[in-house]
């Protein structure tokens, strides 16, 4: 199964996401479940680095990517709209193909003391109100 991880921070701004596994859809190199979600991953990185110019950190290997950004960057209208728009598209194939993908939400919450737990939701289990 393919997981994919969006962290949201205490104002519930995206500050990264991580995607590990596969679909198993199809055979390995003709899973387009897998290529699906690659692309909007992708995608969301190259919109990231290339057009919104943010400071993203990324980590890729065969069947991981891990993306993250300083929170100044998460306040920023282009990065909100392209995150946004990347975390729908892979809620639709999830909602599409749930027994292959895995949609998760990993919330930091503020506590009295300064530690920060961390809730995790899937995605396609809560309404939430969008960045954008």
């Amino acid at each position: 199964m393919l997981e994919v991880t969006f962290f949201r921070d205490e104002t519930d701004r995206v500050s990264g996401f991580s995607a590990r596994g596969h679909a198993d859809y199809e055979q390995h190199g003709k899973d387009i479940v897998c290529a699906a979600v690659s692309a909007v991953l992708q995608a969301a990185h190259l919109g990231l680095s290339s057009y919104a110019k943010a400071k993203v950190s990324a980590e890729q290997a065969p069947g991981e990517l891990r993306l993250a950004w300083p929170k100044r960057e998460s306040d920023r209208e282009s990065v909100r709209a392209i995150i946004a728009t990347a975390e729908l598209a892979v809620e639709a194939i999830a909602r599409r193909f749930p027994k292959n993908v895995r949609l998760k939400c990993i919330r930091a919450r503020r506590v009295p003391g300064g530690k920060t737990p961390r809730r995790v939701t899937l995605l396609a289990d809560r309404r939430r109100n969008h960045d954008v």
